[in-house]
């Protein structure tokens, strides 16, 4: 069923694809890995964005540490089935987290190929300027 939808959104123009892995813990990001798999066109054809907050009840399992952050995206591109993800979002807010040490560890995700862009959703105005 996904795949159909995949297939059809595709052939209708659409070329870019969302998720998280909070979604069913990971399990839509499973299901769109592969569907695109199966779509079978290249990478460069398409846009894949996901975004980190959650993906257990462990306390390695929430949250934007830079542990999490690492080891949340490369769990997501396993799921996934991609070397990397065009976007890579910070879901929620996390205020436990140093905003420093946030920002650093999603320019390394960057940096190091595992995304091309990081943003945010959920996140004031005041949070974002923050980050800049």
């Amino acid at each position: 069923m996904v795949n159909d939808c995949v297939k059809a959104c595709y052939a209708a123009g659409v070329n870019y694809f969302d998720t998280a892995e909070a979604y069913a813990y990971g399990a839509a990001e499973v299901q769109l890995g592969n569907a695109l798999k199966d779509l079978n066109v290249a990478r460069k054809n398409f846009v894949v964005s996901t975004k980190l907050i959650k993906v257990g009840a462990g306390p390695n399992d929430i949250g934007l540490s830079r542990k999490r952050i690492i080891e949340g995206t490369k769990a997501s591109l396993k799921r996934l089935q991609l070397d990397y993800v065009d976007v890579i979002f910070a879901h929620r807010p996390d205020y436990d987290t140093p905003l420093e040490e946030l920002v650093r560890a999603f320019s390394w995700l960057i940096d190091n190929g595992l995304a091309h862009y990081w943003g945010t959703s959920e996140w004031t105005a005041i949070r974002f300027e923050q980050a800049c």
